[in-house]
């Protein structure tokens, strides 16, 4: 296909395969008597990977890498291995603290629907938070 299809298909922009082309994500593209890039279909699936590898984050160093090893075949399935493993680390790490950015925002939404107060001063707090600063303040003071 040609790189108007494969765009199309993958949900990108022509300037985009290109991009990734010319710096080593996508392997280089055979060219037709017309000196066209044709694609065969299977780099639709690499395309997709590289998609959720952008969506949860991964530095473009990091796919670069990957694909580099992933292109010198089976024997660098370890190494591409511990590079996926880190990323997931990063990952779950990242979705841990928007977990907690999303128990502010519905402690926040709950306070304004007058289901808790909402206090000024403990905007960005979350419930855990609110209560250690509590017990913390009402402990008597050592001297």
């Amino acid at each position: 296909m040609k790189i108007g299809e494969l765009a199309k298909r993958a949900g990108l922009s022509a300037h985009t395969i290109r991009y990734y082309e010319r710096i080593g994500l996508l392997p280089g593209a055979p060219r037709n008597a017309s000196r066209q890039r044709e694609y065969d279909a299977s780099i639709l699936v690499w395309i997709a990977f590289l998609g959720r590898l952008r969506t949860t984050g991964m530095p473009i160093r990091d796919m670069l890498r990957y694909a580099q090893l992933r292109e010198r075949g089976s024997q660098t399935t370890e190494d591409r291995r511990l590079i996926l493993e880190q990323h997931r680390t990063n990952v779950r790490a990242r979705l841990a603290e928007l977990h907690d950015c999303l128990a502010v925002l519905d402690t926040k939404i709950a306070g304004y629907s007058g289901l808790n107060t909402v206090e000024k001063d403990n905007d960005a707090a979350t419930d855990h938070q609110t209560r250690h600063i509590r017990e913390t303040l009402e402990r008597p003071l050592k001297g």
